[in-house]
């Protein structure tokens, strides 16, 4: 069987290196990885190929970046070339990025299978562009493997058939284990002078926070009232930084003596700063996970979140954007007055092996 194993963002790197080190297990299984280059910054790509040990890509399609359309044509004119001169029986997909999307459509025009992996998740707002590409793309995909008991009830109430889904639970959790003890070894914490438990760790990149100046200002508010209590460490997104600077934020950035900033880490580095944080804001999808894996707090600086799961059973909390409600959470943390959360069912660091049971067993 030959399979496309498609990859275009940082967080595409972390859900296929599990995926690819299990089908490493059965030579019945010919794969070929394909990296759209929709991320094409070093730090936001190149890096993760090295530490997450993927293998170079044998297709690269370096779209870079552009506005949704053209993105989305550009992959979907380059990956048709691709699947026209491999033929895959397959492909597989994951996430919700326009990669994600564009690929699953050219396959499905082609009558290629394709295959979801993190299928189901919703936030139910149709402003985010990931949203379009997650109602697509499961729209589209031949079989939905969803990450959780809730996303499994979503594809069931748009109408999705019984026998395309298969629960196998939350695939990042594979890698994050995996690099575990890269992750605990790594010396963030000492490069940046700041010690387990006594900072938070900031992270923001979505358009809904970076790009219109109000709502930025009125974020860094609130991180001004956070860092004058505890160290706030901010691994500084190329998107966030941009926009610091047409806005011009920046002396107001500098004047926050305990906000340490530094540029995208890698995902060791990243990994140590968030595990040992004392809590974390965001407005990440895959941080709100790990952040439930690892038990620390999190302040979600967001309207809505695809992983509603991480707030039902996990450490998680949507508070918007607005800084009264960021700056209570925070105080309430810091008062220890947070709630306990739990791990939700799969996420374990077996979802890869289940991932390749699911196909030795429907698809060969």
């Amino acid at each position: 069987m030959k399979i496309v194993n498609v990859v275009g963002t940082r967080p595409n790197f972390m859900k296929i290196a599990p995926i690819i080190r299990a089908m490493n297990n059965d030579e019945r299984i010919e794969h070929i990885l394909v990296h759209t280059g929709q991320h094409y910054d070093a730090k936001m790509s190149n890096t993760f190929f090295d530490e997450l040990k993927i293998p170079t890509p044998d297709v690269y399609l370096e779209v870079g970046s552009d506005s949704h359309a053209r993105q989305t044509a550009k992959i979907m004119m380059a990956f048709e070339k691709v699947c026209e001169d491999f033929m895959p029986d397959y492909i597989l997909v994951v996430g919700d990025v326009n990669s994600t999307m564009a690929c699953s459509l050219v396959a499905s025009k082609m009558n290629i299978g394709v295959i979801h992996v993190e299928a189901g998740i919703r936030s139910g707002d149709r402003d985010m562009p990931e949203e379009i590409n997650r109602l697509v793309t499961d729209a589209l995909a031949d079989y939905l493997l969803p990450p959780s008991s809730d996303a499994v009830h979503n594809l069931k109430s748009e109408g999705h058939h019984h026998e395309k889904i298969e629960m196998v639970g939350n695939i990042m959790i594979d890698t994050l284990k995996y690099a575990e003890e890269d992750i605990q070894s790594s010396k963030i914490l000492s490069e940046l002078g700041v010690k387990p438990n006594e900072y938070v760790t900031l992270t923001m990149h979505r358009p809904s926070n970076t790009d219109t100046e109000i709502v930025l200002r009125e974020v860094f508010e609130a991180i001004d009232y956070v860092q004058e209590k505890i160290p706030v460490v901010f691994p500084m997104h190329p998107r966030t930084k941009k926009m610091i600077n047409q806005f011009g934020l920046q002396d107001m950035i500098n004047k926050m003596s305990n906000l340490i900033t530094t540029e995208p880490l890698g995902y060791f580095d990243f990994g140590k700063l968030t595990s040992k944080s004392k809590f974390v804001i965001t407005d990440s999808g895959g941080i709100q996970e790990e952040t439930t894996i690892y038990g620390i707090p999190c302040i979600t600086i967001r309207k809505n979140t695809e992983r509603p799961i991480t707030i039902s059973k996990g450490t998680n909390k949507i508070v918007g954007n607005n800084k009264y409600a960021i700056i209570e959470c925070a105080d309430q943390i810091l008062q220890g007055q947070w709630k306990k959360g739990e791990i939700p069912k799969y996420w374990d660091g077996k979802t890869a092996e289940r991932i390749l049971q699911f196909i030795q067993e429907k698809l060969i």
